[in-house]
């Protein structure tokens, strides 16, 4: 097993988080210490303190002088210090990972992939940061040019959630960081120390090119901190990604000031399974869709809409396939599924199963919490597969545990209308070998989500797309295509070279 002390150790980290509010050096908390222990084996990892309203303040003064000389820097040139932070992740790929999965609870090749997700989201924005274009229009006025440019928006706000630690605030922080933006990253306050793994990561690329150390700040704390930042119109861009209560609160309080919000909220993702479907295809999509990171991703497949005619087929191939998961500790790569990050996702995960049963629903395989001495944290649980009806109140909101729901349906029609009618929209998938069912599944009369997959499960997204989704998902985007924008302001000019100064529209104003 691996010394996870000694892991800490690697990564500059230590019994005590340093900085353990900020990550800024010289600075102190009088905070009470708060515990972070593994849902793995339920052994303590660390122990840190959140920032009090004077390290947030510190911090985002911190962070604002930083832009101001960021912001100056030429865009190629900022694009060769992320490069230098995805080397940086390369040498750490493997310790950081495994801290990813002990700490979270997902596989460790899910830690590994995601920290490769971070590597790559940093190759895609060296690439970025030459291709940050602007468009030029001609003017109807003679001897006059008009074009449009970006400039960096500032002090970029980051609130990330638990289920993916660090790969999700690259995304915003290395796309925001070439467009020439500070960033303050509030982290799940359930996994600290792979914050402060990062910010230590980071600390020596910053110090290598006589950077600022605000660039990339981090404020350790609960739901206050994110208060702090939502309400604070220091920072133009708030996103965030969690729940879409959270999301709610903080597009109120963010558009209540007039800021601008990325949003990445709740998925209730669907999987319609045509009776053209690959069905050892399907299979691996929807397993490794509803089980993978113990269903605790935005993109988990949730629903499972089979038709009819191969619905029997369908569902005992997946309650066999169920019964071959290995459940267990994340790091032994022969386990398929990890623990729930805590307790109180155990009872999330209860309390849906009793709720399905009470409106009607079967479980047809699932519904137990593991006990013995490899589950000592209690936060293990097995993947449950459910027949239920679309109506269903459980069925209608996202638990974040793995509990894939069965449906049927008889045309496709029914089937799109059954996908579309949750209130996500995030991910979906169809699997057909039909390429008309496959083109209608994409046409502005298919899928509503801001993600449609054709023949690859709801799980899982290339950073070279951008990636978001619409309804109370929030209708955010992060990452690739043409993401970046959000990052910035844009700037319409227009030049006048001539020696007079005609109006537009033909007006005429002489004196």
């Amino acid at each position: 097993m691996t010394d996870i002390q000694s892991l800490l150790q690697r990564l500059g980290l230590g019994a005590e988080l340093p900085s353990a509010s900020t990550g800024l050096k010289n600075q102190t908390c009088h905070t009470p210490l708060h515990q972070d222990y593994s849902p793995v084996d339920g052994k303590l990892i660390t122990e840190f303190r959140y920032a009090d309203k004077a390290a947030y303040e510190q911090s985002l003064a911190s962070a604002q002088e930083a832009c101001l000389e960021w912001r100056t820097w030429p865009a190629p040139k900022r694009g060769e210090v992320v490069r230098q932070i995805g080397d940086a992740l390369r040498q750490y790929k493997q310790d950081l990972g495994t801290l990813v999965s002990y700490e979270m609870g997902k596989s460790l090749q899910e830690g590994l992939g995601e920290v490769q997700e971070m590597i790559d989201i940093c190759d895609f924005a060296v690439g970025l940061s030459r291709q940050l274009y602007g468009l030029t229009m001609h003017s109807e006025r003679p001897n006059h040019r008009m074009y449009e440019q970006w400039h960096p928006l500032g002090v970029v706000g980051i609130i990330s959630a638990f289920n993916f630690p660090v790969a999700v605030w690259s995304w915003n922080a290395m796309i925001a960081a070439v467009c020439g933006n500070a960033c303050l990253w509030k982290p799940s306050e359930k996994t600290p120390a792979t914050a402060m793994a990062i910010q230590h990561i980071l600390a020596d690329v910053i110090k290598r090119n006589h950077l600022p150390e605000g660039l990339f700040c981090v404020v350790q704390g609960g739901r206050e901190v994110g208060e702090w930042m939502s309400n604070d119109e220091r920072l133009p861009l708030i996103s965030a990604t969690g729940s879409t209560r959270m999301g709610k609160e903080v597009g109120k309080a963010v558009g209540a000031r007039l800021g601008k919000t990325i949003l990445e909220l709740g998925g209730n993702n669907a999987i319609i399974v045509s009776p053209q479907a690959n069905l050892d295809m399907l299979l691996i999509g929807t397993v490794f869709g509803a089980v993978g990171t113990a269903g605790q991703r935005c993109t988990s497949t949730r629903r499972l809409i089979i038709h009819e005619s191969i619905y029997e087929e369908v569902k005992a191939k997946l309650v066999h396939a169920y019964s071959q998961l290995r459940i267990g500790n994340p790091l032994d790569e022969a386990n398929h599924v990890g623990p729930l990050i805590d307790t109180d996702a155990v009872n999330n995960y209860r309390n849906a199963l009793q709720k399905l049963q009470e409106e009607g629903g079967t479980i047809l395989c699932g519904n137990r919490v593991l006990e013995g001495p490899e589950y000592a944290s209690q936060c293990y649980v097995e993947p449950s597969i459910c027949e239920a009806e679309n109506h269903f109140e459980i069925v209608q909101s996202e638990t974040f545990a793995p509990i894939l729901y069965l449906l049927k349906y008889n045309t496709l029609e029914e089937a799109i209308a059954l996908q579309n009618g949750v209130k996500q929209g995030l991910s979906s998938a169809i699997f057909t070998q039909n390429l008309q069912e496959a083109e209608q599944f994409l046409s502005a009369s298919g899928s509503d989500c801001g993600i449609a997959n054709v023949n690859i499960g709801t799980s899982g997204a290339e950073i070279g797309g951008a990636f978001g989704g619409e309804k109370e998902t929030g209708g955010g985007r992060e990452s690739g295509s043409d993401a970046w924008k959000a990052y910035m302001r844009r700037q319409t000019n227009t030049l006048n070279y001539g020696n007079s100064l005609p109006l537009a529209q033909g007006i005429s104003f002489d004196f």
